[in-house]
C-alpha cells in the first residue's frame, strides 16, 4: 500500500534596498500599556462584581501574576473618572517608551480627592514636569 502526501511551502522574498516593511503594512503606533493596565483593571472589577472572579488573590492565580500586583493594576480604578478617559484617550506610541506609566500614577492613585488627583496629573502631564 503506498500513500503519498504533498505540501506546500511559501516563502517571501524580500527585494535589495526595501525595508523589512512597506510603509502601508506598519501599525500607526501601540495603545499605550496604562491604558491597557486601566481597561485591565476594569475587566477584573466586573468579572468579580459578576461572581466570574472570587477575589483579587483568584483573578491574580488565572492572570499568572501576584495579588500585590494585580491590586497595584485593579487601583488604577481610583483614579478620578475624568483622569481615566484621559488615559484611554491617549494617543498610540510610535515609537519609545510610554511617558506615563503605572508607576508614576501611584502617587495620584494613593489621594483619595479627584481634584486633587487632577492637579497632581496635571503638574506630571505639563511641560517640564517631574
Amino acid at each position: 500500500m503506498t500513500t503519498s502526501a504533498s505540501a506546500t511551502l511559501t516563502i517571501l522574498l524580500q527585494r535589495p534596498g526595501r525595508s523589512q516593511r512597506d510603509p502601508e503594512e506598519t501599525s500607526p503606533g501601540r495603545t499605550p500599556r496604562v491604558a491597557r493596565l486601566l481597561a485591565l483593571a476594569h475587566e477584573i472589577e466586573r468579572r468579580i462584581r459578576a461572581g466570574e472572579l472570587d477575589d483579587l488573590a483568584h483573578a491574580a492565580r488565572l492572570l499568572g501574576l501576584t495579588r500585590a500586583r494585580v491590586t497595584q493594576i485593579v487601583s488604577l480604578t481610583l483614579l478620578a473618572p475624568a483622569l481615566q478617559a484621559e488615559i484611554l484617550a491617549t494617543p498610540p506610541a510610535t515609537r519609545g517608551r510610554d511617558v506615563i506609566t503605572e508607576r508614576t500614577l501611584r502617587p495620584i492613585v494613593a489621594e483619595s480627592d479627584w481634584e486633587r488627583q487632577m492637579a497632581h496629573w496635571r503638574s506630571i502631564c505639563s511641560p517640564g514636569g517631574s
